[in-house]
C-alpha cells in the first residue's frame, strides 16, 4: 500500500493545521462589573448590525474615540451571543455601576473596546501585542 496518500488527503491535513494555528487568538476579553465578567466578543451578525446602524465599518469607528453611546452599543453587540437580554439600557446601567467602581470613559475605549476588537479578529495576530502594549 502506498502511504504516500495523494490527492485530497494532503489538502485536509494541510487545512487542519492551519485551523489549529487560527486558534491561538483569545476566544473572549472580559469586563468585569460589580464583581462579575462579562463575556465580550463580537460576531459577524454583530458586527454588520452595528455597521449598518452606523454606516461605516467597525475600525472607522474606534479610530478615534467614538462617543459612549457608539462605545455602549459595541459593548451590547459583543454581550449579545454571550449574555442574555442585555438591553441597551442594562449596559448603560453596567457603565454607570463601572465608573462608580473608578472607570471612565478613556478607559473603557483603551481596556475594553480595543480589546474586544483584537478577540473578535480585527487586527492581525502580529499587531496584537503592540496594540495591547499602546493601550498599557
Amino acid at each position: 500500500m502506498n502511504e504516500n496518500l495523494g490527492g485530497l488527503d494532503e489538502v485536509k491535513e494541510t487545512e487542519e493545521k492551519v485551523v489549529e494555528i487560527e486558534k491561538k487568538r483569545k476566544p473572549f476579553h472580559y469586563w468585569t462589573v460589580a464583581g462579575r465578567d462579562y463575556k465580550l466578543k463580537l460576531q459577524a451578525g454583530s458586527i454588520e448590525r452595528v455597521e449598518n446602524k452606523y454606516h461605516q465599518n467597525i475600525m472607522k469607528i474606534a479610530a478615534d474615540i467614538p462617543p459612549l453611546s457608539v462605545m455602549l452599543t459595541i459593548i451590547q453587540a459583543a454581550m449579545e451571543n454571550w449574555e442574555h437580554n442585555m438591553s441597551y439600557t442594562k449596559i448603560k446601567k453596567l457603565y454607570d455601576t463601572w465608573t462608580e467602581e473608578g472607570g471612565d470613559q478613556f478607559s473603557l475605549y483603551t481596556k475594553i473596546i480595543i480589546p474586544t476588537l483584537v478577540v473578535s479578529g480585527f487586527f492581525p495576530a502580529e499587531q496584537v501585542e503592540d496594540i495591547e502594549e499602546e493601550m498599557k
